[in-house]
């Protein structure tokens, strides 16, 4: 039996602290011992180790307070919970395949007695290719060993031989074949030894019977933990060209091809002098039911989720309904989305903390100020999803481009015609601001009209000659 997440450092991780413990099997044809090789399938990329404590049953425990729990184990070893995250969509919670092959629990080498140690007080390390990447301690549990054998042996009789696989702490990520993991438990008087096994690939291929591997960028993200270098959420001349464009020539654009509803109305930036360009990802707020908000604005809630779940290169975007009467994001989140790697934030509800969020280098977009919590008028309810923000619709995936004048939604599949189109609009209205500043009438010239077109065309040819393609 093997528990989700039960360090301090790898919930920070993950960016949310459960409740209670929960828990998957792993087969008992998973095991393997010191030195055995464990194998990555082929078509995986996402092999992953996890050093962890592993108690074995001593004595049968069925119904035991959490008082007793360490009394029922006999011995305790060290653990490789190792997974492939290309198949965890076949089983989505059990991660019977993603976990359970043959092989992927070795445990060992030696057992230390558990009578004879302070459960509290163990050291847990591993290392890749003798690089330390895992130490922590199991004083930063959230469940203690005791309490884990109550809680299964409230509906699970454990008997003796059974294994407890603890949870790992930060650090864990992908290996791959060639590289060595080895894991030690001790509690600075006696140690496990060193738990060494070799990643090595399949001899053979997977059969196409059943699910075959995949991953995508969020089993990417989980697999490799805090060493993970996300790919550009939006490619880098895309978001050049539209970040060299005012926001007033892309509404013009938009609104020639037929798309007058893509402007975020009445939201204003903290920071004047900043441009936003990038992709839009989404949090909807409800209107705020006392009796619900407990259960979807305590805890790990959907605004605090968002946060977390921002990729370097997004733009959080927050439906609020246009109600400033509370704030929807302070200090401390701003603070939080600019680690992220956040490129904005916009919301057509209110901002808390504002002058502080103001010295942040985060280009935010509010509907106004307000030094209430969210919990005054909001619920947060979810993430992900279409939502309407200033009166437009924002899709996840959606380009979002602010300046002084506002922001406005880009449909992706356009954004490369209208950087083209925006960038001659603006040539043509340098041309054109020329003109009116040495005294021309604006009539034929604004917008430029056809005894323009030539002096036009004779102006942009002399500035390319003079190398400024601006």
């Amino acid at each position: 039996m093997a528990v989700h997440l039960n360090y301090r450092s790898r919930a920070a991780e993950r960016g949310r602290v459960p409740d209670q413990p929960s828990y998957f099997l792993k087969p008992p044809s998973s095991l393997a011992g010191n030195d055995d090789p464990i194998h990555r399938p082929r078509g995986c990329e996402l092999m992953a180790f996890e050093g962890e404590i592993a108690l074995v049953i001593g004595r049968r425990a069925y119904r035991v307070t959490p008082q007793d729990g360490w009394q029922h184990i006999a011995y305790v070893t060290a653990a490789n919970d190792a997974g492939v995250y290309d198949l965890r969509h076949a089983d989505r919670g059990s991660n019977l395949r993603s976990k359970g092959s043959d092989g992927f629990t070795p445990i060992g080498p030696r057992l230390l007695a558990a009578g004879r140690l302070d459960p509290a007080a163990l050291h847990l390390r591993t290392w890749v290719n003798g690089e330390l990447v895992q130490d922590d301690t199991t004083d930063t549990l959230l469940f203690p060993f005791g309490d884990l054998v109550a809680d299964l042996s409230r509906l699970v009789t454990l008997e003796p031989g059974d294994v407890i696989l603890t949870g790992t702490p930060a650090g864990a990520s992908v290996v791959s074949p060639g590289d060595t993991i080895e894991v030690e438990v001790g509690d600075g008087n006696v140690s496990t030894g060193r738990l060494r096994n070799r990643i090595a690939g399949a001899d053979h291929d997977l059969e196409t019977w059943g699910a075959m591997p995949r991953a995508d960028q969020a089993e990417r993200e989980a697999a490799w933990g805090a060493a993970y270098e996300p790919e550009p959420v939006l490619d880098m001349r895309i978001e050049q060209g539209l970040r060299d464009i005012a926001v007033a020539t892309l509404s013009a654009q938009l609104r020639k091809r037929g798309l007058a509803q893509t402007s975020i109305d009445g939201v204003h930036p903290t920071r004047p002098g900043d441009k936003m360009v990038g992709v839009a990802h989404t949090l909807r707020y409800l209107p705020l039911r006392e009796d619900l908000f407990q259960r979807y604005g305590a805890g790990m809630n959907a605004q605090k989720r968002a946060i977390e779940e921002l990729r370097p290169g997004q733009v959080l975007v927050m439906d609020a309904r246009r109600d400033t009467t509370a704030g929807t994001l302070g200090d401390i989140l701003a603070l939080r989305a600019l680690r992220r790697g956040a490129a904005g934030v916009v919301t057509d509800g209110a901002l808390r903390d504002s002058a502080v969020v103001a010295e942040l280098e985060l280009p935010v977009y509010c509907g106004g100020a307000h030094p209430s919590v969210l919990g005054r008028r909001h619920v947060p309810w979810d993430t992900g999803i279409p939502i309407a923000c200033g009166g437009a619709l924002v899709q996840p995936g959606d380009l979002l481009v602010g300046d002084a004048d506002g922001v406005v939604v880009v449909d992706p599949s356009l954004a490369e015609e209208l950087i083209a189109d925006s960038a001659e609009q603006e040539s043509q209205e340098r041309f054109i601001t020329e003109q009116v500043r040495a005294g021309r009438p604006v009539d034929g010239l604004y917008p430029l009209g056809p005894d323009w077109q030539g002096p036009y065309e004779q102006w942009r040819a002399r500035r390319r000659e003079q190398g400024d393609t601006a």
